[in-house]
């Protein structure tokens, strides 16, 4: 799970600043936006395209245009913050209400116009135990303000360094080794200090993430934990499976595979509770379509009363001709039949899972018949589940896409869940970086809340993953495999848990604020004389002094 992307992010925005800030005019600085949001979708998102065209059946270039055409959807905060600051420089604001108002509007921005992955700058900081705990705070978006901060003040000093060098490029023959000399600690002076902000910003969040480890792990040494059954069968493209060996074989044979695997581990170890994945079992249940589906539901049942041991998993629910995506908490209770609770989706993954009411038509069904039909379930549930050593516990099931909200794993918590149990169908990624994105993001909902999560998906990745953000064990991808993960359970509410929800909409509200105080008051200011008043000023001979910082500020001009 470790990699460089923690230091990398510090500095790779760095360009696309430099770039943004040289944009001549309005309409150059949306193309660099754009320009960007390309480089970003394809640098980050090629597995989309592939996924795309794979889950159609279209050839793989479809995918790939079709992702050049989304790009700036999935990325419209650098569109934005591209125009904003070219709107601020050229109204001369300063570099600290340049970068406060860039970094502002950019999750603001997110905010609005919500990430269709959850994708942002401050996921790149998961494989640093110390920096990704400032998560719980102010959530994702917190972590990528201050990224986005670092980033300006290497722009910044990065900036000051080019200036120097083209001021004093044409005059370097005139200068004796002292004034050279003078002049390098001069530039020295102007970059060190957004150099010294960085290195604070970045030691502050270090330095929290430390103390609240610190307070985590002394507080989890006492606390209760739980053992959980996260089964990943290897199992995918149910629909394949049915047209191949029919209905009743499919099923028969995704349940036999789930059956053997658990019976194996449960016979090895203790477990207190078994996750399955999503729509691991693909019917209905509870409320059968046929005779076979109701003796499919009663051996679901049987098995659980045979294990004592509760079982998490995901199915199909319907009521009043619509269909749900959803997950069944099933509890021991007697040799034929098994008490349960169902949770229904909120989150549905757009036009493969749910299609929007103006372009739900037969002729669009037709032409794109993998279009979803399911309806999205009321919001954030909690269930209370008794354990075979009396303990009863509160638990919040998330159903793959339902982790990339932030505000269900934060209401849920609010209701007094304890432990999330995330179940996931990772198949349709195809390849590439798909499911480890997912993995990620679905982390920060336990570092948010501070609550622990199971994590069971059908092809991979499943992991158990530590109220610090920590992801072990883990089952890879197209393993077929099961394993305990040992969760410590935690209690109480984060700062994010409380308020950090709204830092999107506030972060949106500032930096239009920061960028229209600078918009009106820049013009007034232009307007004011020499003497600093308004008005006429006095004019003054050119000093030497004076001729210098023209030749600066010709130098900055030139590079933005």
């Amino acid at each position: 799970m470790e990699s460089p992307g923690e230091i990398v992010v510090f500095v790779a925005m760095a360009p696309a600043l430099l770039a943004f800030d040289r944009s001549p005019g309005f309409v150059s600085a949306l193309a660099a936006g754009l320009v960007f949001a390309e480089l970003f979708a394809f640098s980050v998102f090629s597995w989309f395209a592939v996924a795309m065209a794979t889950y159609a059946s279209l050839p793989v270039w479809t995918g790939y245009a079709a992702l050049f055409v989304l790009a700036p959807i999935l990325e419209p905060q650098l569109v934005v913050a591209s125009l904003a600051r070219r709107a601020l420089v050229s109204r001369g604001a300063r570099p600290l209400r340049v970068a406060v108002s860039s970094a502002l509007l950019y999750v603001g921005v997110e905010w609005l116009a919500p990430k269709l992955f959850g994708d942002s700058l401050g996921l790149a900081l998961h494989p640093s135990p110390l920096l990704r705990q400032g998560a719980d705070i102010a959530g994702v978006a917190g972590l990528t303000i201050v990224v986005w901060l670092v980033n300006e003040a290497l722009a910044v000093s990065l900036r000051r360094v080019l200036a120097r060098r083209g001021t004093s490029a044409g005059r370097s023959m005139q200068l004796s080794d002292r004034r050279s000399g003078s002049l390098r600690w001069k530039s020295a002076g102007e970059v060190a200090p957004p150099l010294a902000a960085a290195g604070l910003l970045v030691a502050l969040l270090a330095g929290y993430g430390f103390l609240r480890l610190a307070s985590l792990r002394e507080a989890g040494e006492g606390a209760p934990r739980i053992r959980v059954a996260l089964v990943q069968g290897d199992l995918s493209r149910y629909g394949q499976l049915a047209a191949s060996f029919g209905t009743y074989e499919a099923t028969r044979g995704i349940l036999d595979v789930y059956f053997t695997l658990t019976a194996d581990l449960l016979a090895s170890e203790p477990v207190d509770l078994v996750v399955w994945p999503e729509t691991v079992y693909p019917t209905t249940f509870g409320s059968p379509k046929s005779e076979a589906g109701a003796e499919f539901d009663r051996e679901l049942a049987r098995f659980v009363s045979a294990s004592g041991v509760p079982l998490i998993f995901g199915a199909y629910d319907g009521e009043l001709g619509r269909e749900y995506n959803a997950a069944f908490v099933l509890e021991p209770e007697g040799s034929s039949r098994a008490a349960f609770d169902v949770y229904r989706k909120a989150a549905l993954f757009p036009m493969t899972e749910r299609v929007p009411r103006w372009l739900d038509r037969p002729g669009v069904r037709r032409v794109l018949p993998w279009l979803g039909s399911w309806s999205p379930g009321t919001g954030a549930a909690t269930f209370a589940v008794d354990l075979r050593d009396g303990r009863r516990i509160e638990v919040a099931p998330l159903v793959c896409y339902d982790a990339v909200d932030p505000d269900l794993a934060r209401r849920a918590v609010r209701d007094g869940a304890e432990l999330f149990l995330t179940l996931s169908n990772d198949s349709w990624f195809a390849e590439g970086g798909g499911p480890q994105l997912h993995l990620v993001v679905s982390a920060f909902r336990s570092i948010e809340t501070r609550r622990p999560q199971a994590r069971a998906t059908n092809t991979g990745i499943s992991a158990g993953i530590s109220a610090t953000g920590e992801i072990a064990p883990v089952v890879p991808v197209h393993a077929r495999e099961a394993r305990v993960a040992s969760l410590a359970l935690a209690s109480g509410e984060t700062p994010y848990v409380r308020f950090g929800h709204r830092l999107g909409p506030l972060a949106l509200a500032m930096g239009l604020l920061v960028l229209l105080g600078s918009l009106r008051g820049f013009p007034r200011a232009a307007r004011r004389g020499a003497s600093g008043l308004p008005g006429r000023g006095i004019r003054r001979p050119p000093t030497r002094c004076a001729s210098r910082q023209r030749l600066v500020e010709s130098a900055e001009e030139e590079i933005r």
